[in-house]
């Protein structure tokens, strides 16, 4: 993984048009010129490291590496070493997780991709009273967590402010085929679909659950995409993400649907967006057209803030790839964390860390201004973003903000 020393990360910065890294990080953050005397920790960093959600992983570490490669491998003025453990894809692997980086003497945790791994380790996380920062999944059932943040969102919120959208863009005849996996995350966004959407009006049918298949086959929602369109479907709503969210489109689009597509924006974040991107031919043929495509997501990489700027052109440099909203909240998460541990004291502890989270007031990110509320998740504002071209390549172009949940 690509290192920077704080030299060069002044230097980049600089480069940039800065006047110095305070002007990404937030109030307190230039208090790491005096922090030399602070002691070692250790952070516990959970994320897969095979299978399908491995992109997301990477793009996770990546977010938590590039903090620290911009700070002098440091978080709250304490040299930090970052413990990384293999969530797997069930609780009983979350589990096993939180349990040898509690064993190593973390101070606080995050990461974490899948939703059931996410829901599985709650007990775990409440007993050892080590504060996790989740910068991915977030099931609807985390609410009542006491050690549990998120730097990202709640999973019923992207279909929360989509259901807002669409309740303004859309007659109220319209037809919507909603499709998803079966599992807690589908069913989650699909609820606050329902929540905005169904005032004074229903949605059209029951939603297509569809297998979590990690590696679907290229047929897998054929079938189920079939039926959908002779019911005369006007848009499509959907919730998938990598490798199933790149089949889904291609089977949509086989099937002879050019209609309007709306999804959270997992749909063409990341990797996911360059595998439906054919290039200018295939484009020009009809093969994919993830043109227009317009999703809701709390982040994209083109956002126009100052701290943005910084973050998303030291990503761009440091990794040779556009930062996502995963690598986004995780680099929020070690910036939480950073304020936490300074207002936490010279010799803090994990539970003197987990109250000072609940002290830090606005966060100055990337994806712009937000904070925790009650139940320890951002309010934040969440923007409109289609697929377009950016040049020669497809991009998630913010089109409006929609609404500010949380």
């Amino acid at each position: 993984m690509a290192q920077m020393n704080r030299r060069r990360a002044l230097q980049l910065l600089a480069a940039l048009g800065t006047t110095g890294l305070a002007a990404g990080c937030g109030p307190g953050d230039d208090a790491d010129e005096e922090a030399g005397s602070g002691k070692p920790i250790k952070i516990g960093l959970i994320v897969p490291g095979s299978g399908a959600n491995k992109a997301i992983g990477d793009d996770l570490a990546n977010g938590l590496q590039l903090f620290l490669n911009m700070r002098d491998e440091r978080i709250g003025g304490h040299p930090v070493t970052v413990v990384t453990a293999e969530e797997g894809t069930t609780a009983a692997s979350g589990k096993a997780a939180v349990d040898r980086l509690v064993k190593e003497g973390v101070l606080a945790l995050t990461g974490v991709v899948n939703p059931v791994v996410m829901d599985g380790i709650k007990n775990a996380v409440e007993q050892a009273r080590v504060p996790l920062l989740g910068s991915n999944a977030s099931p609807s059932t985390l609410q009542g967590a006491f050690y549990i943040w998120r730097t990202s969102y709640v999973l019923t919120e992207p279909g929360e402010a989509l259901g807002q959208y669409l309740r303004e863009k859309l007659d109220e005849s319209s037809r919507i085929a909603v499709f998803g996996t079966r599992g807690p995350g589908s069913e989650d966004v699909i609820e606050g679909l329902r929540r905005a959407y169904e005032q004074g009006r229903r949605l059209t049918g029951d939603p297509v659950l569809t297998e979590d298949d990690p590696n679907p086959p290229r047929t897998l929602y054929s079938g189920p995409i079939r039926k959908a369109l002779e019911r005369k479907t006007d848009a499509v709503f959907c919730h998938y993400s990598g490798a199933q969210a790149v089949q889904f489109v291609r089977q949509l689009y086989a099937q002879g649907y050019r209609g309007p597509i709306y999804a959270p924006g997992f749909l063409t974040e990341g990797a996911t967006l360059e595998q439906l991107d054919d290039g200018e031919k295939g484009r020009e043929r009809g093969l994919i057209q993830a043109n227009g495509i317009e999703t809701a997501l709390n982040y994209s990489a083109d956002l126009n803030n100052t701290a943005n700027r910084i973050f998303a052109s030291a990503y761009r440099k440091t990794f040779n790839a556009t930062p996502t909203t995963y690598a986004m909240a995780s680099y929020d998460a070690a910036l939480v964390l950073d304020k936490a541990i300074r207002l936490a004291g010279v010799n803090p502890s994990a539970q003197q860390v987990n109250l000072a989270l609940g002290k830090i007031g606005q966060v100055d990110s990337p994806r712009g201004t937000w904070q925790f509320n009650q139940t320890r998740t951002p309010q934040q504002k969440w923007y409109l973003r289609r697929v377009q071209t950016d040049g020669r390549l497809l991009a998630n172009v913010v089109i409006n903000e929609l609404a500010t949940l949380g």
